[in-house]
């Protein structure tokens, strides 16, 4: 014999839990701010959710194949032999140097090589750092003594 009984039906009265995205819409932000208690940060990730590599162009690849009429322009040797000269005046170690001007060891000997391409910021900071010119005119001068 077979009851009529169906299955119980069961309530239950819980709040759900919020969402992991909840948090995260300017409404739930705006209604955290309003209630005042609580802290509230908000941070603006730039590229987030994108899958992207950054992509080289055409001309950086032709400069990474460094053709004849497309190359990398590095520095003169003989600016190399200026910053290794003022460096051992100095007293410097070339790991001692690269501290001194928050810079890698590895780019203080790619400067001393002749094998760095040049940038203002990292040889102005060799220029005071060893006090000898090495742009312009007067490379291989003492640098501008201050006063």
């Amino acid at each position: 014999m077979q009851s009529n009984t169906d299955w119980d039906s069961v309530t239950y009265l819980r709040k759900a839990k919020p969402k992991p995205g909840a948090a995260k819409s300017s409404q739930a932000v705006n209604a955290a701010m309003r209630r005042g208690g609580e802290d509230v940060e908000t941070k603006q990730k730039f590229g987030a959710a994108q899958n992207k590599k950054a992509a080289t162009t055409k001309n950086t690849a032709k400069l990474d194949r460094e053709t004849e009429e497309l190359h990398h322009d590095t520095i003169s040797l003989d600016v190399g032999r200026i910053i290794q000269k003022g460096r051992q005046e100095k007293g410097l170690t070339q790991k001692e140097l690269a501290t001194k001007i928050n810079e890698k060891p590895q780019v203080i000997n790619e400067y001393e090589r002749g094998a760095a391409i040049p940038n203002n910021q990292v040889m102005g900071k060799i220029e005071r750092a060893i006090g000898l010119k090495l742009r312009g005119k007067d490379k291989g001068k003492p640098f501008g003594q201050k006063k």
